[in-house]
This record gives structure tokens, C-alpha cells and sequence, in this order.
């Protein structure tokens, strides 16, 4: 065969607009929800990216002290329960911090 096979593989989808306003809108109750359940010491970001893959999202959550807990998740993972579990990696990584907890944290 000289590369005139009918099939070439899978057919990349493009992402419609309403497509990518749906990612943005569960991405940004995630973020919400994660900023509800700590302390404004604590900074909360996402953003969609578009990869080779597809779109996939990031959530990133930044503790007072410690390191900075970050999930990178294909749209359709964008659900409720990732904000509590982003705000207990966060705790927990202060808790875990050399520099301890802030004595305006307690």
C-alpha cells in the first residue's frame, strides 16, 4: 500500500465554543468551591489549556506555608468532590511545611 489506505487513523475533534465555556464554567465552580472551604490565606487558580491531546484543566491551590498542590485533569473530571479533596492536599501540605502553620492561620 502506498499510503492510499482509507483509514488513517482517529479524527481529532475540535472543541467547539460551547464546549470550551461548559470546561470553563465547571473550572471555575471547582475553584469556588475550593475557596469556600479555606481561609483566605490560601490562593486558588485554574486555567484550560488546549494540548495535543485535547483540553485539560488545572487546578492549583497555594497554601499560606508549603508547597503548592496543583491536578492537571481532562475536562469530564471537573466534578464537586475535587474541592474538598484540593483543600485538604493544601492543609495538609502546610501542616507539613517546615515553617509550620501562621500564627494568623490558627
Amino acid at each position: 500500500m502506498h499510503g492510499n489506505t482509507p483509514y488513517a487513523g482517529p479524527e481529532e475533534e475540535e472543541t467547539t465554543s460551547a464546549q470550551r465555556h461548559s470546561i470553563r464554567r465547571d473550572l471555575a465552580s471547582v475553584t469556588a468551591s475550593t475557596r469556600s472551604l479555606l481561609t483566605d490565606d490560601f490562593v486558588v487558580g485554574g486555567e484550560v489549556t488546549d494540548g495535543a491531546d485535547g483540553l485539560s484543566a488545572t487546578v492549583a491551590v497555594r497554601p499560606p506555608v508549603g508547597q503548592v498542590v496543583t491536578v492537571q485533569l481532562d475536562p469530564d473530571e471537573l466534578t464537586g468532590e475535587l474541592a474538598s479533596e484540593l483543600a485538604a492536599g493544601a492543609a495538609l501540605q502546610m501542616l507539613r511545611s517546615p515553617e509550620g502553620v501562621p500564627d494568623h492561620a490558627s
